[in-house]
């Protein structure tokens, strides 16, 4: 049965909205089994490393679901590996827009506290990938009204994949419930 790895965003972890959605739809399924959600450490290369290890435990074709900075990680993984990929507002600018939040910073979720320095913009800026190979393995998923990101840019990085834009909605992409079934029937879980 094919499986998916829900990759959190920038000072996020696996109790976030979007993961506790697919976990529940998953689990009212029975197919809650190949469903992963690592929490990932805040150095990008670290966090790549946690990604692949969960990735080549499951012994099913794996759809990545990234979410912000998920979905620059996932983008590099899906690229790596062959993997598909769901890309919800995804931060495709990662080095250049955390470049801003560079100094102490505080997990969302766990409380966790550690500094963002510039060794962490040189790890995500080893992990760019400057265009996609197979837009078909991509399903993009854009909020117009995205406060943290252009989803312009994202439009245009992920142009001939298939892409799914919602006017308003926030970078969160609040509204990730209407659209769970086509991110499941993507990964061929539906």
């Amino acid at each position: 049965m094919p499986a998916i790895c829900y990759i959190h965003g920038f000072n996020s972890a696996p109790a976030s909205f979007k993961a506790r959605l697919l976990r529940e739809r998953l689990t009212r399924l029975g197919k809650s089994a190949d469903f992963r959600v690592p929490a990932l450490p805040h150095r990008p290369a670290a966090a790549i490393e946690t990604l692949e290890r969960e990735i080549g435990q499951l012994q099913a074709p794996v759809t990545l679901v990234g979410s912000s900075l998920g979905g620059y990680y996932a983008t590099w993984l899906a690229e790596r590996h062959g993997l598909k990929a769901v890309l919800v507002n995804p931060a495709v600018d990662a080095p250049r827009l955390l470049a801003g939040y560079l100094g102490r910073q505080r997990n969302l979720y766990t409380g966790e506290e550690y500094l963002l320095t510039q060794a962490h913009l040189d790890e995500l800026a080893a992990l760019e990938v400057p265009a996609i190979t197979r837009p078909e393995r991509y399903l993009l998923l854009v909020a117009t009204g995205d406060e943290v990101l252009d989803y312009r840019r994202a439009m245009e990085k992920y142009a001939r994949a298939r892409q799914i834009v919602v006017e308003g909605s926030d970078h969160g992409f609040s509204d990730f419930a209407d659209y769970l079934d086509e991110v499941l029937a993507f990964a061929e879980l539906l």
